[in-house]
């Protein structure tokens, strides 16, 4: 007996990608494995493709909701508020791929959790699998100052392409996209994406230069261009045609050289090309992707409430620290900083009314695991700033050293070997008692994952670490595997470099010696990751010194047990 795959109709409102269907097919699915008319392997390669995975405690499971672009509403963020509150212990986790997550749902209210999300709008369909992931996006679309275009409507069609359709659930391995425009970096992540979209003009037309084949992990590649310029009437054309190329030729017998990237490395970037160009004079003969785009709506703005006549106590201070200005004048972006990547269920729905109230009805998640709001008048920045006060979200820091990205790590997964979360805790609190490194080295990128995966894309972190172990005296010490001068450039990625092994309970003094050295090399105007990618393994080594040396004699019992992250679901 075979899983039905059967497109769904798309709904009309435009941030909504639900549907009902999907969580009634997992239910039979499910009904199926449990009268054994399908294999186990077969239910879980279906349970993946609805978002659902096994954590490392059994009879849990972790949720992930899609979210193209990061994009919520009001009503998409209340219903992950009330997925968070009923079964996931009130948290939901943001990812570097701009989704939430649920960790610890028990597994017999894993269907109640779909629907609950399912009515609010949310999909779980291909966040997970064998698939097209979810579409990541640069949060500032449509408010940047130096952005071609807004390529907000673009996502919106391309999800909608690709969602449920015939080429999306049935690859080698997962194909993860991203679409973006800000000229002069790649905040999108373009380069380390399976496809990656930037916005182009030529002639005053607008497009996008298309790359693919770019990654992290095992093996480490920048993405290769494809075409320097597709017209916008030919974006969905060339955006099938590279995941055709992939479903053809990707490795379906090794998973662990699967991805797209490995099709690079083994055929050459010029035949992948010849290959995309193939695939895209089929689809051309076959009638092409005509599509039409829904602009998005003018941002529905609320009526003005009489302004509040004091600001808060630190109004000023993190106004400067999280507003930037939109290229539409007297507007501004509020960036909220999200430590380990967590809001509660009520932070949600402040976060909801708030965007209802003082903006444009929408937020945007980040790939560094922050929030953003957007179509904020400046002159309403002090009822923000007052609102997200009363909801514990006024931290200053984001986007800066003090914001450490982490995967969730030991936590919950089942690959992971240290809790990165912990690590990324210990981090930040030491980085939050030491405002005078914060002030050296402000622009400072720290990364942790748990396992060389690289799910909280270490490899392309000014610092970035990787969970592992070592033996000292003959029993396991938890280690991090550090890496220097990554980043995501303009034109390409450039990846981190292995230089010590440090313990997990030293990375403190790891940090902090790495921005003393950075800071005393550092020329005018110089990045502090790129000052750690151009000095000599050498060089950093003497400046670590004997940190990562954990001699039997100086290790103590604390040394030989994990970091905890805080989270008390992981023990519930």
């Amino acid at each position: 007996m075979s899983i039905s795959e059967d497109p769904v109709s798309p709904h009309p409102d435009r941030l909504d990608f639900a549907d009902l269907a999907d969580v009634d097919g997992f239910v039979a699915a499910l009904e199926q494995f449990e009268q054994g008319a399908i294999t186990s392997d077969d239910w879980k390669k279906f349970r993946r493709l609805r978002g659902i995975y096994e954590q490392r405690q059994g009879g849990r499971a972790m949720i992930r909701a899609k979210v193209p672009g990061g994009v919520l509403g009001g009503r998409q963020l209340r219903a992950v508020a009330d997925a968070a509150e009923r079964y996931a212990g009130g948290i939901a986790h943001v990812t570097t791929r701009q989704c939430f997550q649920l960790h610890f749902v028990p597994a017999e209210h894993v269907e109640d959790a779909l629907r609950v999300l399912s009515e609010g709008g949310i999909t779980t369909r291909e966040a997970c699998g064998d698939s097209v992931r979810n579409f990541t996006c640069c949060p500032f679309a449509g408010v940047s100052a130096d952005e071609p275009f807004d390529v907000t409507p673009y996502l919106e069609a391309l999800t909608r392409h690709f969602l449920r359709g015939p080429w999306s659930s049935k690859l080698p391995r997962k194909f993860k996209p991203s679409i973006g425009g800000c000229c002069g970096r790649d905040c999108s992540q373009a380069y380390i994406n399976d496809l990656g979209l930037l916005a182009r003009t030529r002639d005053g037309q607008p497009g996008f230069k298309v790359v693919a084949g770019g990654g992290l992990s095992t093996l480490r590649r920048s993405a290769i261009e494809l075409e320097e310029f597709v017209p916008v009437a030919e974006l969905l054309e060339a955006a099938e045609a590279t995941v055709r190329v992939f479903h053809h030729h990707g490795n379906r017998d090794n998973r662990a050289k699967a991805r797209i990237k490995w099709v690079v490395e083994k055929l050459g970037a010029d035949q992948v090309r010849e290959l995309y160009a193939e695939q895209r004079a089929i689809i051309r003969a076959e009638g092409g992707r005509p599509y039409q785009i829904a602009p998005v709506p003018p941002p529905r703005l609320p009526a003005r409430l009489p302004l509040a006549t004091t600001p808060r106590p630190g109004f000023e201070a993190w106004a400067a620290d999280t507003a930037r200005p939109q290229k539409q004048a007297g507007f501004a972006t509020v960036r909220v900083r999200l430590p380990l990547g967590d809001l509660s269920a009520a932070q949600l729905r402040a976060v909801a009314s708030l965007i209802e109230s003082h903006g444009d009805g929408e937020a945007r998640t980040t790939n560094d695991q922050d929030l953003l709001l957007r179509w904020v008048a400046a002159d309403r920045l002090p009822l923000v700033h007052a609102a997200l006060v009363e909801a514990g979200l006024d931290r200053t820091g984001a986007g800066s050293v003090l914001d450490v990205t982490s995967c969730p790590g030991a936590t919950s997964c089942q690959l992971a070997v240290t809790t990165s979360r912990g690590a990324a805790r210990l981090i930040g609190d030491f980085l939050a008692a030491r405002a005078d490194l914060v002030a050296q080295a402000p622009d400072l990128s720290i990364k942790i994952s748990g396992c060389p995966n690289s799910c909280g894309q270490h490899h392309v972190a000014g610092i970035g670490l990787q969970g592992g172990v070592r033996k000292v005296g003959g029993k396991a010490v938890p280690h991090y595997l550090l890496h220097v001068g990554g980043g995501t450039l303009a034109d390409g990625a450039r990846f981190a470099r292995l230089v010590a092994k440090v313990p997990a309970r030293r990375l403190p003094q790891a940090v902090e010696r790495l921005i003393e050295l950075a800071v005393s090399e550092r020329a005018a105007d110089e990045r502090t990751d790129d000052v750690l990618a151009r000095l000599s393994s050498e060089t950093i080594a003497a400046a670590l010194g004997t940190v990562p040396e954990l001699l039997p004699g100086d290790a103590t019992e604390a040394d030989f047990v994990d970091l905890d992250d805080g989270d008390s679901r992981a023990a519930a």
